[in-house]
């Protein structure tokens, strides 16, 4: 079992920034990638930005040059920066861990923490 715990969210004007954590623990061994989704009110959740334990990374279009996620593997760590912000992107932001445990994939999510993007 992972549990995972987001951190970070507030209420920020258009242009600031957010820096998000999620932090894994219990059985993180078999831990591989590691994402960040959002859900706004009566929306679908959607893929924020994902990353590999290699370190390779995943984008939405939506905020390309603007977000920027990385992993500490040793802290069993993911963070989201998020700069530029704008309105739309307003959403429950929610971390996702995947483990495999052959031959099945299972998915991890956090409480999700609510990020606000207002004048």
């Amino acid at each position: 079992q992972v549990q995972l715990v987001e951190s970070g969210g507030g209420l920020v004007q258009p242009g600031g920034s957010l820096r998000l954590a999620c932090a894994a623990s219990g059985s993180i061994f078999n831990i591989k990638d590691m994402g960040w989704y959002r859900q706004a009110p009566g929306q679908q959740r959607e893929l924020v930005a994902d990353v590999t334990t290699g370190g390779s990374t995943n984008y939405a279009d939506s905020v390309k040059g603007r977000f920027t996620i990385s992993r500490d593997n040793a802290k069993n760590t993911v963070y989201l920066q998020m700069n530029s912000l704008k309105p739309e992107d307003t959403a429950v932001y929610y971390c996702n861990a995947e483990v495999v445990i052959e031959p099945v994939l299972y998915e991890y999510w956090g409480q999700g923490t609510q990020v606000t993007v207002s004048s």
